[in-house]
Formats: C-alpha cells, structure tokens, sequence
C-alpha cells in the first residue's frame, strides 16, 4: 500500500488509504473504542518508540541524525605532516624555505666573486717564497675594489695627455697568433696567449703584432719574473685551449666591468682577474698603454714593461708591495701606475675594501721601476 508523507504535495492520483479518522466520524465507520481509549492510543503511538499502523502518514524524526556531515568527516582525518604544518605555519612554510635556498646562493655568488680579481689598484696580498715568486701550489691571491666608488686626490694617479684611443670596444678578445719557445729552465711553467679586444682602432696600438712582441719581449727578458730562476714562461696561440693567463689589451669601458676590474676606483688601470672557471687574465688598460702615468715622466716604453710584469707577478700570486727604502728603486708589486710615494699609494689602500695597511704613509718615495729582478743583465 501506498504512503503520502504528510504534507507532500499531490501527484494527482488518489490516496489508497482512508484519511485520518475524526473523532466526530465514529459513528459513520463503526468504530467501537471509546474516545478516551483512542486518545490513549494516539498518545502511545508519538511517543519515542510508538508504533505506527499502516495508514498513518510518515512524519519525520522526532530526534535529528546523530552520523557526521560530510566536511565533519573531511575534518577528521588524518593530517600529513606537510599538511599540519601548513595548517600551522600558512604561507611561512613555503616562503622560509625558498629564502633559505636564495640565501645560499647569494652567498655562493657573492664568495665566487670577492675572491678573484688583483688589480694594479686593488689590495691583495699573497705569501712570495724566497724567491719572490709564490709557489704554484698556493691558492689564488684574493682581491677586490671597493664596492662602493671612493673620492681620493693622488695628483700621480691622474691619466696623462696623450694621443687617442677607444673608449669601447666589443668585449671580446681575440688571440695574436704566434707561439714562443720556453724562456727559462728552472721551476714551474706557465703558459699564456696574447690577446686583443675586439673592436679597438689599431692605429692607437700600432697593431697586434707590436702589442704581442712588446708582451713577449717583456717576459722573455731575463730581469722579468724568469729571472729569479723559479718560473718559465712560454707563449702559446689560440690551439692552446686554456692557458695558464691571458694578457689581454682592453678598452676602458671593458677594463671597468664588475667581471673585470671594476670602476670604483677614479683612476684608469690594468688588473688581473681570475673567473669562477678558472680562467685567468692580465687585463692591460687601452688607455693606460696608450698615456702611460705620470710617475714614470712619459717613458712609454719603461711603464709598458712595469704594467706588463706587475699584473703577470699578480698571476704567479704575488700581492702588492710598498717602497722599502726612501729614493731606491720601486719594487714592481708596488702600485706605480698611481705615484711612487707611500703616502699616495696608502690613501689608495686605507680606502673600505682596500688592502689596510699593506703601503704605510711613512714618507718614502720611491724611483719608478719596471723590473722584478733589475739587477740581472740584459741577454
């Protein structure tokens, strides 16, 4: 039999059950039971428990579900540890591991990069053995400008008049082709190319071939480094795939890049600068080939040797120097390219980043000189 919730709406068909009996109508169906009975009896059938007969509408329950809702039940369950502790912790747990991870490598860059450039007018310090040369197995010598550019006044440290040259070339070096035999026969060899930016007029050079005889003429002479008896040197071309330094002449604006010898210092110079991949270069500055410094009074060819063996002494490890004794010659570490007084070069060095207390302002004043060993004799 049929039921109609009470309260549904009709479909339109008939109910198959009688409705529910008044207790005015029973005398037209017959019904037997006394009012008090049926009072008891509808009594019984609402409360908890009651039977209902079948021709009773259904009528919800009188006690409300007791079983979990379904977010009740998504609520309750077990957490991943990952999901406790972004509950706990909201966007910090994913921000405090990405800061971790962008921490390291900025200190991995920025470890990478304060250690590998030795300009002529940088710090650096190195440990030379007797010998004056530092032992090929010693780390690199660790340098750097400042980060920040500093107002100094060297009067010596100017760029001098001169002829003309290019401020900017490509950024890119090309090798001067040519080799070399071995100059010296005694202590580690190094090898290296001779290189030229792309870009730069020649005329101010006078060319490539002139550049790389002015190069190996240099450090082919017994006063430069392989006079000591402790290094040899030798030339080597392009096939060379990595040589042990490059000596590179470079425009201005190239010689001024972060990856090269910066531009916190107001003075042109030349440096040497050592890559994260190990690659080292001699960095000669375009414009300091080109005017010379005016400690050395316009002798070109004098100065050009100085530049040449102090930024290759940076690559055999060799730090800066000051002048030992007041009218002597100036040791070749010490930073001629800006004077050849202490005073100046300290002003230089006492700057943040510098290389403290390596030149002392003590009043000694130096004679320019562009020879390690200039007491050896010319062959």
């Amino acid at each position: 039999m049929e039921r109609v919730t009470h309260g549904a709406r009709g479909d339109g068909r008939r109910a198959q059950y009688p409705p529910p009996r008044s207790p005015y109508s029973r005398e037209r169906h017959g019904a037997d039971r006394s009012g008090s009975a049926r009072s008891r009896l509808q009594d019984e059938r609402y409360e908890r428990g009651g039977r209902r007969t079948p021709a009773e509408p259904l009528r919800a329950s009188w006690q409300p579900t007791t079983e979990p809702d379904e977010d009740e039940r998504r609520e309750r369950k077990p957490r991943s540890g990952l999901r406790r502790i972004t509950a706990t912790y909201g966007w910090r747990a994913y921000a405090v591991p990405i800061l971790v991870v962008l921490t390291a490598l900025v200190v991995f860059d920025t470890t990478r990069d304060s250690g590998d450039r030795l300009a002529d007018g940088a710090d650096g310090t190195s440990a030379p053995n007797a010998a004056g040369v530092a032992s090929a197995t010693q780390d690199p010598v660790v340098s750097e400008n400042p980060a920040d550019p500093v107002e100094l006044d060297i009067p010596t440290a100017e760029l001098p008049d001169g002829g003309d040259f290019t401020k900017a070339g490509e950024g890119t070096w090309h090798v001067v082709p040519g080799g070399g035999e071995q100059v010296g026969d005694a202590g580690e060899v190094y090898t290296y190319t001779v290189e030229v930016e792309d870009g730069i007029d020649p005329a101010s050079y006078a060319g490539d071939d002139s550049f790389a005889q002015a190069v190996e003429g240099t450090l082919s002479d017994p006063r430069s480094w392989t006079g000591t008896g402790d290094v040899a040197l030798r030339r080597v071309d392009a096939s060379d795939p990595a040589p042990d330094f490059r000596v590179s002449l470079t425009t201005p604006e190239t010689t001024h890049r972060p990856d090269l010898c910066g531009g916190s210092i107001p003075y042109e110079s030349s440096c040497y600068r050592q890559n994260f991949q190990g690659e080292s270069r001699v960095v000669i500055n375009l414009a300091r080939w080109v005017r010379g410094a005016l400690a050395f009074n316009f002798d070109m060819t004098s100065y050009r040797q100085y530049a040449i063996n102090h930024e290759v002494g940076h690559a055999l490890s060799l730090g800066h120097k000051p002048c030992a004794e007041d009218g002597g010659l100036a040791p070749v570490m010490m930073q001629q390219t800006f004077g050849v007084a202490n005073d100046y070069v300290a002003k230089l060095n006492n700057t943040p980043g510098g290389d403290q207390g390596s030149v002392p302002a003590d009043g000694k004043v130096c004679k320019p000189n562009a020879w390690p060993n200039p007491q050896a004799e010319r062959g």
